[in-house]
């Protein structure tokens, strides 16, 4: 009877754990909403104010990100950043000082595309 019990505890536990890990995942999660008129086909961000550009974002998913559709954002934590982003029309635009937190996502307009060429 013992076994049984230690293991029933065991499972318990483990489940306990996972619920926890799965919601610091969803709490982690960071994605973009491209709310642009052109399709996004890559993105870079680095810490704001720096030119130390991480990886493609767009590479995450697709390779590209449609007008109003979403994209996961890996290898960034909660803070703030530039992001450079080249869209289908050959234009690249570096967007300044966006602030990315934890759990959410951060949207990017045409309005917002100002520093262009």
């Amino acid at each position: 009877m013992e076994v049984s019990q230690s293991l029933l505890i065991a499972g318990a536990l483990l489940v306990a754990w996972s619920s926890a890990l799965a919601q610091a995942d969803r709490q982690m999660r960071i994605r973009f909403w491209n709310l642009t008129a052109q399709t996004v086909t890559s993105m870079f961000l680095a810490p704001a104010g720096s030119e130390s550009y991480g990886p493609d974002q767009c590479k995450n998913e697709q390779g590209r990100v449609a007008p109003d559709e979403r994209l996961r954002i890996t290898g960034i934590g909660p803070g703030r950043y530039d992001v450079k982003l080249q869209d289908q029309t050959g234009r690249e635009c570096v967007v300044r000082g966006i602030e990315i937190k934890a759990g959410t996502l951060f949207r990017i307009a045409e309005r917002d595309l100002n520093e262009c060429r």
